[in-house]
């Protein structure tokens, strides 16, 4: 099952992928919302190999992931795979300059069962498909957006 969606942003190349690369910004977030995140080195940078143990809670299920950074390749490509629950996935961002102050974010999700559980889940998945997508592509357009509003001051 696949995820995908772009969003053009007025701000350059270079600050669109500092944004998308503030990891500490996205660990908070996440903490907020009381999910359990751990990451696993000490480092102040995050660099291929870069992991994260997570703990979440959805469809009423207590449920944990397994991320690991595996391309980070400034300013224009960034990748991660994770593991959860029998599905594999694989997220790829790509940045691509449209001219000095505008960059295409193209954003793809790739989940694959392992059991026939996860595939059971996927299939239920894949009947709101339409809604999911709506809702991945409007998250999307809210970072994008919060990536302009950040550049232009506005």
């Amino acid at each position: 099952m696949r995820f995908s969606t772009k969003e053009d942003i007025e701000a350059p190349i270079a600050h669109v992928y500092e944004r998308v690369t503030d990891f500490r910004m996205f660990e908070r977030s996440i903490l907020r919302r009381g999910i359990d995140l751990r990451r696993n080195d000490d480092s102040e940078t995050v660099h291929v190999g870069t992991a994260w143990d997570v703990n979440f809670r959805y469809r009423s299920k207590e449920r944990s992931a397994h991320i690991e950074m595996t391309r980070l390749d400034a300013p224009s490509h960034m990748s991660a795979k994770f593991e959860s629950g029998g599905i594999d996935g694989q997220t790829t961002l790509e940045l691509v300059p449209l001219s000095p102050s505008r960059t295409r974010m193209m954003l793809v999700v790739d989940l694959s069962p392992r059991t026939l559980a996860a595939r059971l889940l996927l299939q239920s998945l894949k009947l709101a498909k339409g809604n999911l997508t709506h809702r991945f592509k409007s998250k999307v357009a809210d970072v994008a957006e919060d990536i302009e509003t950040a550049y232009t001051g506005i």
